[in-house]
């Protein structure tokens, strides 16, 4: 019998004009067009195709989809199983050639390159065994578990041997974790009401729907101006914070926000700064901040800056906030650093920053040890699609808990994939069941062609006509 063997791929340089509406602002980044360097991987079976991609803000891309295409090629002529068989060394495979691993080493693009050939092949692997990505690990024994995880330089945090003992323990009650949140969902949070570009008339409409889809934790983009941020984060508050803007029959598991800042309908503020600030900067203007509340500062100084996270951390103990970073963090070393520096409360993995599935999996291994709860970044085009996967993976194999753990919600460009994620009327991510869906990443060829950059009928065509009209309404205000 002929064997399923890597044949082809192809790489795909799609954008979104995110820019023109103003999601996706923050103090870093004020215009961002969510963007996504995107591969298809073919095999020699004409139904079988893996799709993966990484996330960027839009200039650039190409550049990504350039290191793409270095590392695939590793893949090319590889028979399936046998890089489904074991799963590690694929994953060293993919990271092991010497000339592009000088770029790096294991950080910058081409990282985010591997994680989304990494994280294709896991979408391929998921697809021949007919389940999403999330149950197709969640099946998996512990030892098979531990020989899919990247273990290279973090042995001194945590070891194979202590992470196939952590994950037999959980594995003793899995299942009812499994059946608890298929029933449930996964909980959420949204920065859909908070960016930065948005009027003090569309935060105030936001909030109070994402209100009434069941959201209780809002997470607000700071770091330009005190008084801005004040204004923006008691509008907010005022909002989320009075009874009767919340929905009939509406309760908060009170366990689920100890020593977040909760106010008294039981919301919870987080605020994200996206790196803008200086260490003694951040620890000043938090403190300008503590009216409001916040639960966590998020990424409040520049993401490789370990010790400026702790001296952050220890700085805002006195007013009651935490620190939460990740979402640029390279890989499974910075987070290893973090964590033995006790330099965040709130770990925040990036599906598309990290390496792909293999290093996620350290990293919530290591996680757990240091009794870290683990949020996912998620805010661009395909990221909540992604992490669902990984946060049901942390709750049914590896944390077992998800009392204290929230999953970034952003309600853009869902629309563009076939298999979109969901929210439930409880403000839980629904999760992902359709056994072809795989990691959840596929998007629709036509959403491709259209918004590939700069060829695409919409750059060509449509983006002209829509950028004249925003500037012309901007003009008139």
């Amino acid at each position: 019998m002929t064997q399923t063997s890597i044949t082809h791929f192809t790489t795909h340089d799609v954008r979104y004009p995110t820019s023109l509406t103003g999601d996706g602002t923050d103090a870093m980044n004020k215009t961002c067009d969510y963007s996504a360097a995107y591969i298809k991987l073919f095999t020699s079976d004409s139904k079988l195709t893996g799709f993966g991609m990484t996330f960027t803000i839009g200039h650039g891309n190409d550049v990504v989809c350039s290191a793409i295409e270095h590392v695939a090629q590793r893949l090319v002529g590889k028979p399936v199983e046998g890089l489904f068989e074991d799963m590690g060394k694929t994953w060293d495979h993919l990271v092991a050639d010497p000339q592009l691993r000088w770029l790096g080493p294991e950080k910058g693009v081409i990282s985010i390159a591997t994680g989304a050939v990494v994280n294709a092949v896991w979408d391929l692997y998921a697809r021949s065994r007919n389940k999403p990505l999330w149950k197709l690990v969640a099946d998996f024994t512990p030892e098979e578990f531990v020989k899919s995880t990247s273990f290279r330089y973090i042995t001194d945090a945590i070891t194979p041997e202590e992470a196939l003992a952590l994950l037999r323990e959980k594995a003793k009650t899995k299942q009812a974790r499994e059946e608890e949140v298929l029933k449930k969902g996964y909980p959420a949070y949204t920065t859909s009401v908070g960016w930065m570009g948005y009027t003090p008339e569309k935060v105030q409409r936001l909030t109070r729907e994402a209100l009434g889809q069941g959201f209780n934790h809002f997470k607000l983009k700071v770091g330009i101006s005190v008084e801005d941020d004040l204004k923006r984060a008691r509008l907010i508050r005022s909002i989320i914070d009075d009874p009767a803007n919340l929905p009939a029959h509406r309760s908060v598991d009170p366990r689920t926000v100890v020593g977040k800042n909760a106010g008294p309908t039981g919301c919870v503020l987080m605020v994200d700064a996206n790196q803008v600030w200086d260490v003694k900067e951040a620890i000043e203007y938090m403190k300008q901040l503590k009216e409001v509340k916040p639960w966590f500062i998020e990424e409040p100084t520049a993401p490789d800056d370990v010790l400026g996270h702790a001296a952050i951390r220890a700085g805002l103990k006195g007013v009651n906030i935490g620190v939460a970073t990740g979402e640029h963090c390279a890989n499974r070393i910075l987070f290893k650093q973090l964590l033995q520096a006790n330099a965040i409360d709130v770990c925040q993995i990036d599906s598309c920053r990290l390496a792909g599935v293999n290093e996620v999996l350290a990293v919530l291994l290591m996680a757990t040890k240091f009794g870290v709860p683990v949020c996912p970044h998620a805010g661009g085009v395909g990221l909540c699609e992604y992490v669902v996967h990984l946060s049901v993976i942390d709750y049914i194999c590896v944390s077992g808990s998800y009392e204290r753990n929230v999953l970034e919600w952003v309600d853009h460009l869902h629309e563009h994939f076939r298999y979109p994620v969901s929210i439930n009327a409880n403000g839980r991510y629904n999760v992902p069941l359709d056994p072809n869906g795989g990691y959840s990443i596929e998007m629709f060829d036509e959403s491709i062609e259209r918004f590939t950059y700069p060829g695409g009928k919409y750059w060509k065509e449509e983006y002209p006509i829509e950028l004249a009209k925003a500037h012309e309404g901007r003009r008139e205000l």
